[in-house]
């Protein structure tokens, strides 16, 4: 029986719900047999389309689909220089679509193929946010009557509350404080507590805003509430901070939201220096280099809690999910509500009933695009603004 080969390689650009989703498409020399894998880098898309489409592709056509080992480690290496979020996503479009195809032509869903389920269903959390304390209860409240048991609570979004005086002539951005941010989170907590008990798993994410002295201190704060997780603590180029935050608090730690290379996670999980590790799928380079980040993290004690947000593909939910059903160190899902709109563009949609997520058990990923319908919803080629972080005197922070 002769191989079957990568015929072609499509970029698909979509945003269905106003956030940019890229998602290859390989396409084989089987009539009907193709894949899909979310390359999704939302603030820089048309940089991985160019790479998927001008690079990529040529590079890819006439492969054996089912090498994927091999098609991943030597397109990596293909440009020379790597490790960084543009060509880490696009490869792990194609990656992605690579293993669906493995799961069409063996007929079983990924998880079977990476060693089958070790749960039935994946337990998710969801993002309680407000302008004041009321507000987030309610919303707390609200996941709760669904099912969910893990929820992250945030007070006014990444950074807290607007408190700040700015020089004149400030430039434009969205600015925060991190001082008064710091002492409005053990204030949020206290709150959640006195209200729901200890009966809710709950979690924080710091977003990297915070310096280390400040994040140790709001670590050791949070100790009576015992969080689930307190997440991104610290910038990636800031990682010496984890060892001294370790030492001073027993707050358990997810990070990884912006990791690209080996380098960054590999010290903290082979340290001990965080409990949960918590990268997007496909700026690592997708499926293949996720699985074994997983079994990494295994022998280390450390559980997996893969980035969820609106800007991964459903796609890239899919894969997540099916890592989540395999990882014996399977930790937590962020999750992101799929809209009657985007269930539309993307049949075959994971579903959650009472707290937890399920695949649709059809081979491979077990997901599809109408490309037709993704068409009626184009990217925007704009600069979100919540990435032009600005301190109070008007200088540039971190997103």
């Amino acid at each position: 029986m002769s191989a079957i080969v990568i015929r072609d390689v499509k970029t698909i650009l979509t945003a269905p719900e106003g956030i940019n989703l890229v998602v290859v498409k390989v396409e084989t020399s089987e009539p009907g047999l193709y894949g899909l894998g979310c390359a999704t880098f939302t603030q820089r898309y048309l940089a991985v389309a160019t790479a998927i489409d001008e690079y990529l592709k040529p590079f890819l056509i006439g492969k054996d689909v089912q090498r994927i080992e091999d098609i991943w480690q030597s397109a990596m290496v293909s440009s020379y220089w790597r490790n960084g979020p543009v060509l880490n996503n696009a490869l792990s479009g194609v990656d992605m679509a690579l293993w669906d195809i493995k799961g069409k032509i063996m007929n079983q869903p990924l998880y079977q193929l990476l060693g089958g389920k070790c749960r039935e269903g994946v337990a998710i959390y969801r993002h309680a946010d407000g302008r004041d304390l009321e507000e987030i209860v309610d919303n707390v409240a609200r996941f709760m009557e669904q099912g969910v048991r893990h929820i992250r609570c945030q007070w006014g979004g990444y950074g807290g509350r607007n408190d700040y005086v700015t020089p004149d002539n400030s430039l434009p951005g969205a600015y925060f404080n991190p001082d008064a941010y710091a002492r409005s989170v053990p204030q949020l907590f206290e709150r959640m507590r006195e209200k729901f008990g200890f009966g809710v798993e709950l979690m924080h994410d710091v977003h990297e805003r915070l310096s280390t002295i400040e994040a140790v201190r709001l670590a050791k704060q949070l100790e009576p509430y015992r969080l689930f997780f307190l997440e991104d603590p610290l910038a990636p180029e800031q990682l010496d901070g984890f060892k001294m935050l370790r030492m001073q608090s027993a707050t358990p730690i997810a990070m990884g939201e912006l990791f690209v290379h080996p380098r960054e996670w590999v010290p903290l999980i082979a340290g001990g220096l965080i409990d949960y590790i918590r990268v997007h799928i496909s700026a690592i380079g997708g499926i293949t280099p996720a699985k074994k980040l997983a079994v990494l993290s295994e022998a280390f004690n450390v559980r997996t809690a893969w980035h969820g947000p609106g800007d991964v593909s459903p796609v890239g939910h899919a894969a997540n999910l099916h890592l989540d059903l395999n990882a014996v160190n399977f930790g937590i899902q962020e999750w992101y509500s799929f809209s009657d709109r985007i269930q539309e563009v993307f049949p075959g949609c994971p579903t959650v009933r009472n707290g937890y997520a399920y695949v649709n058990e059809a081979p491979g990923l077990g997901i599809d695009i109408d490309e037709k319908l993704a068409a009626k919803y184009p990217c925007k080629n704009e600069l979100p603004e919540w990435t032009l972080v600005r301190l109070p005197d008007g200088g540039p922070g971190r997103p």
